[in-house]
């Protein structure tokens, strides 16, 4: 079978690629977000939460998208909690939407339009959608494809909590400040990723990879680190929000040295006392935000938000 080719003209010779190639290239920007449906789970009650993510396909571009024409769920309300400001590359379980114990064979679709596509994500409760806590665990790459134990299925998300009501007022330029309470199991106990003998370690010196680590990794599903940390990002708002200190990444970041739990050579930091985590937030304009803490042990995960009111900076 012939591969198809892209010819590019490269100095004075031209160079032929093979499809296979060139549908490898990643981009930093002008790419758009394709919406993902994840799966559902059924509550106590027999109502259901429609899971879903997104893929942006950018590496540093975060595009905001307000609910309507371009962001919306139908049928019924346009908003259903979607977020508003996409971080770069793949984000799973981002948000859940209940649906009743009566909603039957149905679908409910979320279209987003960026860069000038649109994309669908058809939400329904097909038998082989339905996901688990280890399918969760599975699928962000704490575990292994179809690997589980009685430690690990025994894992429950971390509980968290916020000090404080949930909305604040601030303006431009004034620090809020906003205390994350976190409680977990220790179910999985913290590891680092396996160096497989291979991680070379100078105690004077950086952290390096040998080779066969800097190889793509032979597994179906990303590679993540184990250990509870707890990160604040926007999830609706656009602005230049500066978190002091900087926040562990919740996106998929796999590259060497970002602070990233899919990242080679990260550990997660060290739990603070208490498991009470105090980060200082600003803003540059203003305008209502929603943010979000997600709190992780490796495996499972819990959310907690509060929406910030931010007024023009006060002159004296």
């Amino acid at each position: 079978m012939k591969l198809a080719a892209i010819m590019l003209v490269a100095g004075s010779g031209v160079i032929a690629l093979p499809a296979a190639t060139v549908g490898q290239l990643t981009y930093s920007k002008g790419q758009n977000v394709s919406p993902a449906f994840e799966g559902w789970t059924q509550n106590a009650d027999g109502s259901y939460e429609l899971l879903f993510g997104y893929m942006n396909r950018n590496w540093l571009e975060e595009l905001d998208v307000p609910v309507g024409d371009a962001n919306y769920f139908s049928p019924g309300p346009a908003d259903r909690g979607q977020p508003t400001h996409f971080m770069p590359r793949r984000n799973r379980w981002v948000f859940k939407v209940r649906v009743p114990a009566d909603w039957g064979d149905k679908e409910l679709v979320w279209t987003l339009t960026t860069a000038g596509k649109t994309e669908h994500a058809y939400a329904s409760l097909r038998p082989d959608y339905v996901v688990d806590n280890v399918v969760i665990a599975s699928e962000t790459g704490a575990l292994g494809a179809g690997s589980s134990n009685a430690e690990t299925r025994s894992n429950t998300p971390p509980v968290i909590s916020l000090e404080g009501g949930p909305t604040r007022r601030v303006t431009v330029g004034q620090t809020l400040e906003l205390t994350a309470v976190v409680e977990d199991d220790g179910i999985p106990r913290a590891r680092s990723r396996d160096a497989g003998g291979d991680e070379q370690e100078d105690p004077d010196g950086p952290r390096t990879l040998s080779d066969r680590q800097l190889r793509p990794p032979a597994r179906v599903t990303v590679n993540k680190v184990v250990g509870l940390h707890l990160a604040w990002f926007v999830y609706r708002g656009e602005a230049d929000i500066e978190f002091d200190p900087p926040q562990v990444k919740a996106w998929e970041d796999t590259r060497t040295g970002a602070n990233s739990p899919w990242a080679p050579l990260w550990q997660a930091p060290q739990v603070p006392e208490g498991g009470r985590y105090v980060v200082r937030v600003t803003f540059d304009r203003p305008g209502t935000y929603v943010l979000r803490a997600r709190a992780d042990d490796g495996g499972l995960y819990s959310d907690a938000e509060v929406t910030v009111i931010v007024g023009p900076a006060t002159t004296s």
